[in-house]
C-alpha cells in the first residue's frame, strides 16, 4: 500500500479514487491532483511510481489543509463557538442538530438512543 501524507492508500483502486481516503480531499480535489500532476485516471495506486507519490505528497502540504491539521482547525472552530455561546456553539455544547433540523422526530444520530420515559398512568389504573 503506497503511502501519502501518513495515509495508506488502497492498492487496487485507481489513484484518483485512492487520494480520496486522505481526510480533506474529496472528488473534485482528487481529480483537480490528477490532472495537475498528469496522472492518467486508469492509472491504479499500486502502479504511481515513487517520484508520483513524492510529487502528491508535495502538493498536499503545500496546497491543501489535510489529516491532522483540518481536524484540528475543526476542533477549534467548535471550541469557538462554545465559548461564545452563540446558538450553534449551545447545540454543539448540547448534542443537537446544529443546522436547523427537527429534533421531535429524527436526529438520533446526534442523540443518541432512545432514553424511554415511564408514561402517565391511566385514570382506570388509580382506582
Amino acid at each position: 500500500m503506497p503511502r501519502v501524507a501518513g495515509v495508506d492508500i488502497p492498492n487496487d483502486k485507481p489513484a484518483w479514487i485512492a487520494l480520496r481516503y486522505i481526510h480533506g480531499i474529496g472528488p473534485k480535489s482528487a481529480r483537480e491532483i490528477c490532472a495537475r500532476l498528469e496522472i492518467a485516471d486508469s492509472v491504479r495506486a499500486k502502479d504511481l511510481t515513487e517520484d508520483q507519490l513524492s510529487q502528491i505528497a508535495g502538493m498536499l502540504t503545500g496546497e491543501y489543509v489535510i489529516e491532522g491539521q483540518l481536524r484540528r482547525q475543526l476542533q477549534q472552530s467548535i471550541t469557538r463557538l462554545r465559548d461564545i455561546s452563540c446558538y450553534r456553539g449551545l447545540r454543539h455544547r448540547r448534542g443537537l442538530p446544529v443546522r436547523g433540523q427537527r429534533t421531535k422526530t429524527n436526529a438520533r444520530t446526534r442523540k443518541g438512543p432512545r432514553k424511554t420515559v415511564a408514561g402517565k398512568k391511566s385514570v382506570k389504573e388509580m382506582r
